[in-house]
């Protein structure tokens, strides 16, 4: 049996780790990069996906960017605390994950050489499951519990 291929997404190398650093680090999350073929520390999902350890988000040229933002968007949206001990695993409650998921679409609009469709059409490619069934509807029309959230926290870059 042979494995699936991945889904077709915008990579990092796409846009390159300047627009990532330039939107990221004034925030306070540090970019590493890894060499073709490495593993990429902290990450969760492994494979291309990006990593996170403490204020560093690690990412090779074929991670997807979406998973770049959404990996920053939980270190922005945890306090200080979480922050500074986040090793791979962001944890949270399913809130903070839809708070998690809004930012990382929020962002998306910043990114120089990406945008919000994109960073849409990238998560209902790589397989966001969401009720109304696609990212885009679920950002349009059933996002007000992560809209909440976000107001109540106001993490950076919001």
């Amino acid at each position: 049996m042979s494995a699936e291929p991945e889904p077709q997404v915008r990579r990092c190398t796409e846009i390159g780790v300047a627009p990532l650093r330039a939107l990221l680090e004034p925030l306070g999350l540090h970019i590493e990069t890894v060499a073709d073929g490495e593993s990429i520390p902290g990450s969760y999902w492994g494979e291309t996906e990006a990593g996170l350890i403490g204020d560093v988000l690690y990412l090779r040229a074929d991670t997807p960017v979406h998973s770049a933002l959404h990996e920053a968007c939980h270190w922005l949206c945890a306090d200080d605390a979480r922050r500074a001990a986040m090793h791979t695993n962001a944890g949270g409650e399913d809130v903070e994950e839809h708070a998690v998921c809004y930012l990382e679409c929020l962002l998306a609009e910043r990114l120089a050489g990406y945008s919000r469709s994109e960073c849409f059409t990238d998560m209902d490619a790589w397989g966001y499951h969401f009720i109304l069934g696609s990212a885009q509807a679920w950002f349009e029309r059933d996002a007000d519990d992560a809209l909440a959230w976000l107001e109540r926290r106001r993490p950076p870059g919001y």
